[in-house]
């Protein structure tokens, strides 16, 4: 009755969806010896999900899109700064966690 399913909030349900399956494809990687940045997984995701709230509820929010395109670069230039990740793995991180939430767009949008 309180959790987060698709009848109560469908978004929520489907952005947690998108970060599971994200979350799997980036362990998956970990079995193959590729690496993929997490951290750009996870702020390429709640950038995409914002874009989508703000078309589906129909809202200009162009100062917080902003900002996570801001977050984005930074979370990048910070993990490449501290050589914690190459370009490819950043890259990589990103299309995780870019393509389940716009794959799952098609469902609740």
């Amino acid at each position: 009755m309180k959790s987060i399913t698709k009848e109560v909030i469908p978004e929520l349900f489907y952005f947690f969806l998108g970060s599971i399956i994200s979350s799997v494809i980036a362990l998956l990687l970990v079995y193959l010896k590729k690496k993929a940045s997490l951290h750009m997984l996870g702020i390429s995701s709640l950038t995409v999900f914002c874009i989508s709230c703000c078309i589906h509820f129909q809202v200009r929010e162009v100062l917080i899109i902003s900002l996570l395109l801001l977050c984005n670069g930074l979370v990048a230039s910070s993990r490449l700064y501290m050589k914690a990740h190459t370009t490819k793995e950043l890259v990589l991180g990103y299309l995780i966690g870019l393509f389940p939430q716009l794959l799952l767009l098609f469902f609740w949008l």
